[in-house]
């Protein structure tokens, strides 16, 4: 395991995840602890971007330069030894939905909240494509004695197509694109799977006959017990993934070697993200502790879609 030098940009926050570079350079991090979206600039300094309620989870740049918010529909909280960490749903959970967020006046809007007249149960992590549309997985909700199912959806940014592409899926989290746009990469958080999906067109995926995980080829399982969460991809095509309990981002060859695992400062840091005009650093979000890092990355990041374009402009 690579350990690294990790500075710290921001504490204080409550259980921050889903870093995004916006285009002045500032860092958006959801606090879904408390509901909200928060800028983070220069010194440390963070401010409230927006309102969200709920849970507010991963979240991306759209074509319009607004954020796209996928609201898994909050939790209930426990605080221990310095940690806050959810621990089910929260009395008032209605339902998870994709939220568009206004960068400049903070104005929240509920694109979707259903699919197929279903209601959405718990949207995780989302990544868009170059034709106005965006996957994202719902990883389900847990109740007493019984857990949601879980799936990918395709959605268009303009709020005229939701549909789901690969269901049902055990608690699918981390989702991001390979550089060509052409295979779809899904981590299964419990089991620390990666699947992949060649991609037919956008919103329809090629399938793997039976036993597959439907339709999923299967890239790497890491085994013993770790959790994968987040995942964003490099320019050379590897898939960073965040790894909870072993507290590191697993990287993995599309191929499906285990190329590293780079050590992280606790045992939750559940995002990350590719910044900087050359994609060399990433910021990593550290959820139990409320903090958000900063690291220089190994190798060069994948530029997202929409990733430092100033489309107000």
């Amino acid at each position: 395991m690579t350990k690294t030098d990790i500075e710290i940009i921001a504490t204080g926050l409550g259980f921050p995840e889903g870093p995004v570079e916006l285009p002045d350079g500032s860092i958006a991090v959801v606090e879904i602890g408390a509901g909200r979206i928060v800028r983070i600039s220069g010194g440390g300094k963070h401010e409230v971007l927006a309102q969200t309620g709920g849970g507010p989870n991963g979240m991306a740049l759209g074509p319009d330069g607004a954020l796209y918010v996928c609201n898994n529909g909050g939790f209930s909280w426990a605080e221990e030894g310095g940690w806050l960490r959810p621990v089910g749903l929260p009395p008032d959970y209605s339902g998870g939905k994709i939220q568009r967020v206004d960068v400049d006046t903070g104005e929240v809007k509920i694109l979707y909240d259903r699919c197929d007249g279903r209601q959405l149960n718990g949207p995780n992590d989302i990544v868009f494509d170059d034709q106005g549309g965006f996957y994202f997985t719902d990883t389900g909700r847990v109740r007493e004695f019984q857990r949601d199912h879980g799936g990918v959806y395709y959605g268009k940014a303009d709020g005229s197509l939701i549909k789901k592409v690969a269901f049902p899926l055990l608690t699918p989290n981390g989702i991001g694109l390979s550089p060509d746009l052409k295979t779809l990469y899904v981590a299964e958080m419990e089991t620390a799977r990666l699947w992949s999906y060649a991609i037919a067109e956008p919103g329809s995926l090629h399938k793997e006959p039976f036993p597959s995980q439907n339709g999923g080829e299967l890239v790497i399982g890491v085994g013993g017990f770790q959790r994968f969460d987040s995942l964003k991809v490099t320019a050379s095509g590897n898939i960073c993934i965040s790894t909870l309990v072993s507290g590191c981002i697993t990287v993995v060859s599309p191929r499906g070697e285990l190329l590293d695992q780079v050590w992280m400062p606790e045992i939750y840091p559940t995002n990350l993200g590719f910044i900087g005009q050359n994609l060399h650093h990433a910021v990593v979000t550290l959820s139990l502790t409320g903090q958000v890092g900063l690291l220089r990355w190994q190798e060069q990041g994948l530029r997202l879609q929409n990733q430092g374009k100033d489309i107000r402009a």
